[in-house]
């Protein structure tokens, strides 16, 4: 079985397995990877040592099997979302923010950009956000073979999440189209440069290299940015019998970054942008690390000579 054939066996079969067992295989598996140390696990532990400088080793290696059990968690949910009822789908959700940060300019007809990381369950935001916030458009790293992302984009229709593929046309013109249509949410996954072409930051006190989407669709299609942090939290009482699972998550709309002076070069403004929201989400990332599933390269100092090398023209602003 390949890795697309194994991921439709699960999308199609996991909701046919109690939520208990599920959730025990799920956290072996987690706790199974962690215990082996491989490449992935080691990565996400020298990520979480440069975002909190105040844990020794045996602090970061015991996050990092809370992160692992967090990761797994994420694909768990989503290989049962498809199954779950609008009432579990709106008790597995809290969000904060989004009546003071966005809702006003969605509501007149307006669309906002949306910089998100690699934290909490991103798809299960996204489709909260399609059935209770508005209409919701993103971009997704084009997988292979073909067949996973094919099915990666099917999963999250099924959601009501429109897919555009990263590499396939101008997707950043795509994205103004859709921004410009009005009301609606246009959450980017943008911690990682995927393109070698993003922009350098400073990420909780450490250089590090992200997408430059956020920014530009906010300078382009004249729309707020904002950041979004999505985190995990323990479901108690009623809201968790009416989850049927003891966690849900919190989506946290920051507030709208300062529009950049027009008069600055755009390759600056672009960067301003990028920063702000860094600032916003490493608030969440140093709180939350645990829920943060980086488990690439982000920081410069972990890149490659010859991906440092291609990055620095960048740099200019």
């Amino acid at each position: 079985m390949n890795v697309a054939s194994a991921y439709t066996f699960a999308w199609r079969n996991a909701t046919k397995i109690p939520e208990p067992v599920l959730r025990a295989l799920f956290t072996v598996v987690a706790d199974v990877t962690w215990l082996r140390h491989g490449k992935s696990v080691r990565r996400m532990e020298q990520n979480y040592a440069r975002v909190r400088p105040d844990l020794d080793a045996a602090a970061i290696r015991r996050l990092s099997r809370a992160g692992m059990r967090s990761y797994m968690r994420y694909f768990r949910e989503a290989f049962t979302l498809q199954g779950i009822t609008p009432e579990q789908l709106r008790a597995r959700v809290r969000v904060e923010g989004y009546d003071e940060h966005v809702r006003p300019v969605v509501d007149d007809g307006g669309a906002v950009s949306l910089a998100l990381g690699h934290l909490g369950n991103w798809d299960l935001a996204g489709a909260y956000g399609s059935q209770y916030l508005a209409s919701v458009l993103t971009v997704a790293e084009r997988l292979k073979p073909d067949e996973l992302f094919e099915e990666f984009v099917r999963f999250r229709g099924s959601l009501g999440i429109d897919v555009l593929a990263l590499g396939n046309g101008d997707v950043l013109g795509a994205l103004i189209r859709g921004a410009k249509e009005g009301s609606k949410l246009i959450p980017l996954l943008s911690d990682r440069d995927l393109t070698s072409t993003g922009i350098e930051v400073d990420l909780a006190g450490h250089r590090a290299r992200v997408a430059a989407g956020p920014a530009l669709l906010g300078l382009e299609a004249g729309v707020p940015v904002h950041a979004v942090g999505i985190t995990y939290e323990r479901l108690h009482g009623a809201r968790r019998r009416a989850a049927r699972t003891p966690w849900g998550i919190v989506i946290r709309f920051y507030p709208p970054l300062p529009v950049p002076d027009a008069a600055l070069p755009r390759d600056e403004r672009s960067r301003l942008l990028t920063q702000g929201w860094v600032d916003q989400l490493a608030e969440t990332v140093v709180e939350h690390t645990h829920d943060w599933h980086m488990l690439q390269r982000v920081f410069v100092a972990d890149l490659g000579p010859a991906r440092q090398k291609a990055a620095r023209p960048r740099e200019t602003g």
